[in-house]
């Protein structure tokens, strides 16, 4: 008797999420393949999590880019993705980074807290972030690290459908979690990052040493790794005719090393503190994003992704919702306005 087992992952995990076991027929064989089919042109491999306000977060993904705004600066990001559809992912992000000097050399320092949960796995990532800062002619350069622990939490709860005689329980497969699980790894990342009035461009890589996840069924090791994530983001500011007026176009580009996306966009941006554009996520989705600024510097954002794969028939779509602060801490406030495309 042969036996196939299909996953179906979600975006930002490689986590399972149900199970089915098929029997030999052909019948059975053929609504599995055509089904198999469906979900890989649909899913991601992508472990980390996603979000359509990048160019808000991007110390989240690069280390480098702490303290080369001059500022301290803080970001807050709440995304809740496919809305309606049962366990998709929830995605929290909190970032914060300062300058220093050190040894008469400039430096930047930071913070990022991560939480992403899809479906019955739960995962917090704590990271303390450093970069080296060097003073170019013509824009400033950011090499840095970020060191910490990541937290994976898989609380499973089957719902297992009725396939009819042959069907195999998970607790009848030793690889196959039925109870909660919780495993601590350390993690780390690089990344370097170039900032110029008129334009910024970003290269990092997150996981760099692949922490190894270990969780247990009686006595049996279940061994996974969150795989290296590569980063590319670049960005220009294109001062339009009217002064008020700017065009600020950027690309992004992520993959695990399989499975390669990207996104284009373009915001309009009034006077500095109104924005608005649209954004599309290869294959995935169209992404409308909004902003502004409020008289005391803080920075609020919304954006919307409207699906364009099949689950666009499962859900209203995803929201993400953005709230950042840069201020000097010898003033309490900005003393400036800001000239690049990025915000922070």
């Amino acid at each position: 008797m042969f036996t196939f087992y299909i996953f179906i992952y979600f975006t930002g995990s490689t986590q399972l999420y149900q199970i089915f076991r098929l029997s030999e027929e052909m019948k059975r064989l053929s609504v599995a393949f055509l089904f198999l089919v469906l979900i890989c042109f649909s899913g991601l491999s992508q472990q980390d999590p996603l979000t359509s306000q990048y160019m808000f977060n991007t110390l989240t993904y690069n280390p480098g880019v702490a303290g080369t705004s001059g500022m301290i600066c803080a970001t807050a990001l709440n995304r809740q993705q496919w809305v309606g559809f049962k366990g998709a992912p929830s995605t929290t992000l909190f970032d914060v980074s300062a300058p220093i000097s050190l040894f008469k050399r400039k430096h930047g320092v930071g913070l990022v807290i991560e939480t992403d949960n899809v479906g019955f796995d739960k995962d917090l990532n704590l990271s303390a972030v450093y970069s080296y800062l060097l003073d170019l002619n013509i824009a400033k350069l950011g090499i840095g690290i970020n060191l910490g622990i990541i937290n994976k939490t898989i609380d499973p709860t089957w719902n297992i459908p009725d396939y009819g005689n042959g069907f195999v329980s998970p607790d009848d497969d030793p690889l196959i979690p039925t109870s909660k699980e919780n495993f601590v790894a350390f993690d780390a990342g690089f990344g370097v990052y170039l900032n110029a009035d008129k334009y910024y461009a970003s290269l990092s890589v997150t996981h760099i040493n692949q922490p190894k996840i270990k969780y247990t069924k009686e006595k049996t090791k279940v061994i996974s790794y969150v795989s290296r994530h590569y980063y590319l983001t670049a960005g220009y500011n294109v001062q339009l005719t009217n002064p008020s007026f700017e065009l600020l176009p950027s690309v992004f580009a992520y993959s695990d090393g399989k499975i390669i996306q990207f996104n284009v966009t373009s915001l309009l941006r009034y006077n500095k503190k109104v924005w608005g554009g649209v954004s599309y996520r290869a294959g995935d989705a169209v992404i409308g994003i909004i902003g502004f600024e409020l008289f005391n510097g803080i920075r609020i954002g919304y954006s919307y992704d409207f699906p364009l794969s099949d689950i666009r028939k499962n859900t209203s779509g995803s929201h993400e919702f953005m709230v950042n602060y840069c201020f000097d801490l010898s003033l309490g406030k900005s003393p400036m306005r800001y000239k690049s495309i990025r915000f922070l």
